[in-house]
């Protein structure tokens, strides 16, 4: 329904080429059709009688007619070609507009391998199949009608051929389609699985080296392998054996109309240029339907892609923008969490629990706890990459879901955890924060961060940053949220690849850059968060001790706990 939609909206863009395709299939399959009538007139008329002129005369309208075949069918094929891979295109824009609203619930609900075969492969066979529509399903009524009817005029004596070949190879067709339906949902399942378990194994080649799995992992590969391909040793011999099926019918047509015609003509009832007319277009209808017995081999899988494309525009997003958008009077940039519960979707615990907390401008907020106690995920909630269960989080006395989108992200920026590059340039990357900003400003941000391994803005990224280190990709992570000067500067362990000196350095140079503003940081090492103006002990989701690090180390035992356990591995 929701790919009908899409595909609705962009009709005025479509309809005018498919008119032009059907008007110039219509008119390929009129000349195809009369040039066995033209044929058998040649033969009855022409070569029987030995009418020299009458041959000649009828050989330029056969040339006329069949160059008239060519040019349209060329045109049809053009403008067909054109609408299809238009079509696909729009498809493929909509699917990736949309999953880009994802939330992270929502990219799991579907798993990233199955989106991208979805946005690529999947679209790719709707588009083949719209392509095969517009060459086939137009052209083989028309000329399956219009051959009926054609022979019926040359020899009605012979209809009952053309009513059991047709009936014949209809039978076939659907027998074929009943089998391929279920296998090409199969097929296209056990694809997402192989992209599934690639993906995984080109992103985690560094673990499954280090630990000597290659032989693990390539078994793996080789049974998702080996269950795609009998699925399509399946579909491959349903194919083998559609083809001589249909070929037999064929052939058997041909010699029945030799046969029985040849008797009809014996006996005076027809003459031999309509019998080999009425033969012709007994092959012109058993053409058109073995196109659409082509075009119903790609139907089957394409209704299953059509399906899937169709449930991913038709996912609704856990996060969506506010129908009216509101924009605070003041832009000061404070983050106050009011009784914030947050649950995973089919979790049996909240992973946060009654958080309430300030965080005001020119402040710095550190919020520390053991692995598993929901630092990370506090810390989505504020630039609205999850929702909260209960409570509120607001930006500037504002809940955060009544901020536009492009709003909240000119206001709050984060380098994540796991920071990520893009593939490009030092430049293209570091002007994500903030498109318009000069050079001087990327030189800036950079030295701020401490990037002094970069001698370039145009040195070279790979996909991920895999060509440089974890500490290079963090810091040229912060560069990156440096430039775009948001009013909440967000730290998920942002550091914990940094030295403590070139912690240090990152801290103290960015002053500048944070004077004013709200910082917060989730980290780990106590001895670069104890400057912070307020620290956060979390606990199993809940907030056990609040203070600075002179107040925590004197009222917190589980904050007492963690600075021994690491003055303890520093000694």
């Amino acid at each position: 329904m929701h790919l009908t939609r899409l595909l609705a909206r962009h009709a005025s863009a479509y309809w005018p080429a498919i008119l032009a395709v059907v008007i110039l299939q219509l008119l390929t399959t009129l000349a195809t059709l009369y040039l066995p009538d033209l044929n058998a007139a040649i033969i009855d008329q022409g070569i029987a009688q030995g009418d020299v002129p009458y041959i000649w005369r009828t050989g330029g309208v056969m040339l006329a007619a069949a160059l008239m075949q060519v040019s349209t069918a060329v045109a049809a094929i053009w403008f067909a070609s054109r609408t299809a891979m238009r079509t696909g295109r729009d498809i493929r824009e909509a699917v990736f507009g949309h999953v880009s609203d994802f939330s992270p619930e929502d990219m799991s609900h579907f798993g990233t391998p199955s989106l991208i075969t979805r946005g690529t492969n999947d679209v790719q066979q709707i588009q083949m199949t719209f392509l095969l529509f517009l060459n086939f399903m137009v052209t083989a009524p028309i000329m399956a009608v219009g051959g009926i009817v054609m022979a019926l005029r040359q020899d009605a004596g012979l209809s009952w051929l053309v009513v059991t070949a047709v009936l014949t190879l209809a039978v076939v067709v659907g027998i074929i389609a009943a089998l391929l339906m279920p296998m090409f949902r199969t097929m296209q399942e056990r694809l997402d699985a192989i992209n599934g378990v690639l993906r995984e194994q080109i992103a985690g080649i560094r673990v499954v080296r280090a630990f000597g799995r290659e032989e693990f992992e390539t078994q793996r590969f080789t049974d998702a392998n080996e269950r795609i391909t009998r699925v399509s040793l399946n579909i491959g011999r349903v194919f083998v054996t559609m083809f001589p099926v249909i070929m037999l019918i064929l052939n058997l047509a041909t010699a029945a109309v030799l046969w029985f015609g040849g008797h009809r003509v014996d006996d005076g009832l027809v003459e031999v240029g309509a019998l080999t007319a009425f033969m012709q277009y007994l092959m012109q209808i058993l053409m058109a339907v073995m196109m659409a017995t082509f075009m119903l081999m790609m139907l089957p899988r394409a209704i299953v892609c059509a399906r899937r494309v169709a449930e991913v525009l038709g996912h609704d997003p856990q996060i969506i923008e506010p129908a009216s958008p509101t924009t605070p009077a003041k832009r000061r940039g404070e983050i106050e969490f009011r009784d914030v519960t947050f649950s995973y979707p089919g979790a049996d615990a909240p992973v946060l629990k009654n958080i309430s907390f300030t965080a005001r401008p020119g402040t710095t907020t550190a919020i520390i706890g053991a692995t598993g106690s929901g630092k990370s995920t506090l810390l989505n909630l504020i630039p609205r990459l999850h929702n909260p269960t209960e409570g509120q989080v607001l930006l500037d006395a504002t809940p955060i879901p009544h901020f536009a989108r492009t709003d909240l992200v000119e206001r709050v920026s984060m380098v994540p955890q796991k920071p990520w590059l893009f593939s490009g340039t030092v430049v293209s990357n570091l002007r994500m924060g903030n498109p318009d900003a000069t050079d001087e400003e990327l030189w800036k941000a950079l030295r701020v961060a401490q990037a002094d391994f970069v001698d370039d803005l145009d040195m070279e990224i790979s996909q991920g940053g895999t060509n440089v280190s974890g500490g290079q990709r963090q810091r040229l992570s912060i560069a990156r949220m440096l430039v775009a000067q948001p009013d909440v500067y967000l730290f998920d362990d942002a550091f914990s690849a940094l030295d403590a000196s070139t912690d240090a350095r990152v801290r103290a140079a960015m002053t500048e850059y944070t004077a004013g503003k709200v910082v917060i940081i989730v980290g780990q090492r106590i001895a670069s968060l104890r400057g912070a103006d307020q620290i956060l002990v979390l606990e199993a989701g809940e907030i056990v001790a609040r203070g600075t690090h002179e107040e925590l180390l004197k009222t917190s035992q589980t904050y007492r706990e963690i600075e021994q356990s690491q003055k303890a591995v520093q000694a």
